[in-house]
């Protein structure tokens, strides 16, 4: 069994999508230039420092120009796309490399602003692009170490011995290693934990909404059935009152047959919410609940078996031996994941086992397929397991086999992690602990743990 369970396609963000707002990268770049046109107008008029401050503004002019052009181009709400972003945040970081050129290099006390582009791109952008304008970063250092005009100190007042210039440099370049490996890993885990909660949110907000659609099938076979009784007994009269030989009395006869038709089609409405379980406020025993969730994915090729007993099996405890629970949509949602994908990727038979004790509830779902890769094995429930290599090594070679062969499996193999993180996030909020392994005679194991209490309805409830 496979873990790779089907997302909504517009959960999950394509790494090119917009992150960031043109008008939050314009904001930052005209403080940026406020900044920089008032540390070089002290720096020449109150420090006294002669600075070359027509290139210098030139360079910060720049930056202006291209703001203008930003906001003259496009919408200042617009989002930039990731290549977009980058492309800016290079920008930014080579005007402030060419401006520390100007004005002493790493002697500037400003040099710490150069991994600033660096630091924006680790909050916002992909690990990719970090990487790459650390990179653009550590090569700017180097040059601003070598090539700059000295400040022009008074002389004999300051000096800096080239050792600690290294040093300063080396501590830049481990700085935009750090922010490009180390910040933006854990930026990139936040944010893909942030889309798996929300596609846990709207999967389970799916399963609220089949509950409720069942309910409000219920009660619309119940309010249409009295006007329809009606009607039938009107129909009825009126053939009657008809001699046999009219020529209205097939299409009363017809009338009758549709009515008793529109009948049977609500009292089947009316049952279906009652075999699935009724609304997600019934209660019922915990099998009943397995399956349920397990019925709508079950195929007539693969056997699938559901045994439920209980640890104990004394006589004095069969008033509790088979647990009452709620009809949890969590639950239908997770398991039905779960049985989805073991039917789907085994060769014959899927064990389903129930088994509860006074404390525990325990249930095991069992498949005869390829098993979890053992690369990945323990990694499930991570939502960064999501893209198509890891999805084919968890699948194994023979579900490859028939991946390759349905189009639909395919697209749930990239977004596997995701899947298992809706189902163990799902299940966890019931108090369930889920466990991953590989069965010692074959195939993949997922075993659910609640404890009883957690799940258990008392007669008191009911």
């Amino acid at each position: 069994m496979s873990s790779a369970f089907r997302l909504e396609p517009e959960v999950g963000l394509h790494p090119d999508q917009g992150r960031v707002r043109l008008r939050t990268l314009v904001f930052i770049r005209w403080m940026a230039i406020c900044g920089q046109t008032a540390a070089l107008l002290i720096a020449h008029f109150g420090l006294g420092l002669e600075l070359p401050l027509v290139a210098a503004f030139l360079v910060v002019l720049t930056s202006g120009v291209l703001n203008v052009a930003q906001v003259a181009t496009r919408p200042a709400s617009s989002w930039l796309r990731n290549k977009e972003a980058t492309m800016a945040l290079a920008f930014d970081l080579i005007q402030i490399s060419v401006l520390l050129s100007l004005t002493g290099g790493l002697t500037n006390p400003f040099s710490i602003l150069i991994l600033g582009p660096v630091t924006v791109s680790a909050s916002i952008l992909t690990r990719r692009s970090t990487i790459c304008l650390s990179i653009l970063a550590i090569v700017a250092v180097t040059a601003d170490v070598f090539f700059y005009l000295p400040l022009p100190w008074p002389e004999g007042s300051f000096f800096l011995h080239s050792l600690y210039l290294y040093g300063l440099w080396a501590a830049l370049v481990f700085t935009a290693i750090f922010l490009a490996v180390y910040v933006s890993s854990l930026t990139e885990e936040a944010r893909s934990m942030g889309m798996a909660l929300v596609a846990s949110q709207m999967a389970l907000a799916r399963e609220q909404k089949l509950s409720a659609l069942g309910g409000l099938a219920a009660a619309a076979a119940h309010e249409l059935g009295s006007p329809l009784g009606t009607m039938l007994v009107v129909a009825k009269e009126m053939k009657e009152e008809l001699p046999p030989d009219d020529i209205y009395v097939p299409d009363v006869e017809l009338l009758i047959s549709e009515i008793l038709r529109c009948r049977e089609i609500l009292q089947n409405l009316a049952a279906w919410p009652e075999e699935d379980g009724g609304d997600p406020y019934n209660f019922m025993p915990i099998q009943s609940l397995v399956e349920a969730a397990v019925a709508p994915y079950e195929k007539l090729d693969i056997q699938t078996i559901i045994e439920a007993k209980s640890r104990e099996n004394s006589g004095e405890e069969s008033g509790i031996e088979h647990p009452m629970v709620e009809r949890s949509p969590e639950i239908l949602h997770s398991l039905g994941l779960f049985a989805q994908n073991a039917i789907q990727f085994a060769k014959e038979k899927v064990d389903i086992s129930l088994i509860w004790d006074k404390r525990t509830i325990t249930l095991t779902i069992h498949d005869d397929g390829p098993g979890f890769d053992q690369q990945v094995l323990g990694r499930l429930g991570d939502p960064l397991l999501s893209n198509r290599e890891s999805a084919q090594k968890a699948l194994g070679q023979k579900a490859l086999v028939q991946k390759n062969q349905d189009r639909r499996k395919e697209e749930d193999g990239d977004h596997m992690g995701l899947g298992v993180f809706i189902a163990t996030t799902l299940l966890s909020h019931t108090g369930g602990k889920v466990t991953y392994f590989n069965h010692e005679t074959g195939g993949a194991v997922v075993e659910i743990v609640w404890p009883r209490h957690r799940l258990e309805v008392t007669a008191q409830s009911v």
